[in-house]
């Protein structure tokens, strides 16, 4: 059993790096980036004060005066779009060293040294070596703190204009996921809050999902034919084909206070903060409820159908087996052959789905938390993805692909945990 988690998760390595490679490389190619929508906004201001500008592209390459040369330099730096894009994909994952506190050191034609305070009154030596930089601290020796480069966007021939900056390993796999360019916090402080309320909403819409499927799926299974499993079957399939934030909607519009009963708040993921601390634990679990019921059906009604129906089928199919008939031959009760033999056989297939269905719903489900106002996973990633805050679209794009690996082992488990013919070698 060891071995095969240990051939999973070698397994795993190949499909994460292949997906973060394709959707860092896409967003980092594509047009309408953090530094296009920095000059974009210096644009705007700058025309609102009367004065001429260029285009992105002038002023990207530093061809405007509203834009000074160090300052498209510092905004590259900053965005990390002064390193080529397979050196900042390392950086990003934390195996190749990323430059911190940066400082421009000016060389004047003819000279090749020059000192720099580098805080609280520590001064560095760096002296030109042929096309190198080399650093010194106080007492003559190379430092092995600072590192210096030359930046050939600010060098020309009358002046050379070098770098001097610190280095750490830090990316995805030590735990650094970044900093948010839309909230200018850590990615993990802004996701934190975000994931818990997806999480609450998908694995409690799973669980519903499951106790009441899987029991109509067997009873529509006994009574096969019959009135019962007709209307049933009528029901689940008009809701079906009614997409979730669809019916968020149309529930807001009944329940919500709107056109009919007020029976429902119109969204959020509980009351206000100042109304909640003033709530005692029962009253918190009665607000939860009852801001949680109709995003609940919402987010379960996709999947309710389709395991409906697959718990069905799969018990026809388990009871027309030869080893039903034979159990019902050897005097067995219909009671024990059907919930003993042929419904552990029939949720094999529900088991090895149930890993899926997990990186679905957790992930959560943008145009619900949308509709009801909910700050969830979901609604974060998307929203990172059009104000293009790479740190937050990439590590939301981490823990979605984690998390569906991971559900793939934990599909591998139920599925051997139901099936007696499965085992772990």
């Amino acid at each position: 059993m060891t071995a095969y988690f240990i051939r999973r998760i070698l397994l795993m390595i190949p499909t994460f790096l292949g997906s973060t490679i394709l959707i860092f490389i896409i967003l980092q190619m594509a047009p309408g980036g953090p530094l296009e929508r920095t000059i974009q906004q210096l644009q705007a201001g700058a025309m609102q004060e009367g004065e001429s500008v260029g285009s992105v592209g002038d002023i990207m390459g530093g061809g405007t005066s509203i834009l000074p040369a160090s300052a498209m330099r510092e905004l590259k730096r900053f965005y990390g779009f002064d390193k080529p894009v397979y050196q900042r994909y390392l950086i990003w994952l934390g195996i190749w060293p990323r430059e911190i506190k940066h400082r421009e050191v000016e060389f004047p034609d003819g000279m090749i040294e020059a000192q720099k305070n580098v805080g609280r009154g520590n001064y560095m030596t760096l002296r030109l070596e042929g096309d190198k930089v080399s650093v010194y601290d106080k007492n003559g020796n190379l430092s092995d703190v600072w590192s210096a480069s030359i930046d050939p966007d600010g060098s020309d021939e009358a002046m050379i204009l070098a770098t001097i900056f610190q280095t750490e390993y830090s990316g995805i796999l030590t735990g650094n996921l970044g900093t948010s360019y839309t909230y200018d916090q850590p990615v993990t402080e802004v996701m934190a809050p975000r994931f818990k309320v997806s999480m609450f909403f998908g694995l409690t819409g799973l669980f519903l999902s499951y106790i009441v499927c899987i029991p109509l799926g067997i009873r529509k299974a006994l009574n096969h034919g019959s009135a019962f499993d007709f209307l049933s079957s009528v029901t689940i399939f008009v809701a079906y084909s009614i997409p979730g934030f669809a019916l968020g909607g149309v529930l807001l519009v009944i329940f919500g206070g709107g056109s009919f009963w007020d029976v429902f708040p119109l969204g959020g993921f509980r009351s206000p903060t100042e109304i909640w601390q003033e709530l005692s634990v029962w009253g918190q679990i009665k607000d939860q409820l009852w801001h949680a019921i109709l995003p609940i059906i919402a987010w379960s009604i996709g999947s309710f159908a389709g395991l409906t129906v697959l718990m069905k089928n799969s018990l026809l199919e388990n009871i027309s087996q030869d080893y039903i008939r034979t159990a019902f031959a050897k005097g067995l009760q219909e009671k024990r052959v059907i919930w003993v033999h042929a419904i552990r056989n029939s949720v094999i297939p529900i088991a090895s789905g149930i890993g899926g269905i997990i990186g679905v719903v957790i992930a959560g489900s943008y145009l619900i938390e949308k509709v009801f106002n909910i700050d969830g996973f979901g609604k974060m990633g998307f929203e990172a993805i059009i104000d293009r805050d790479y740190p937050i679209t990439l590590g939301f794009l981490v823990i979605v692909v984690m998390i569906r690996l991971v559900a793939n082992i934990l599909s591998d488990i139920a599925l051997a945990t139901v099936d007696p013919r499965i085992r772990f070698k």
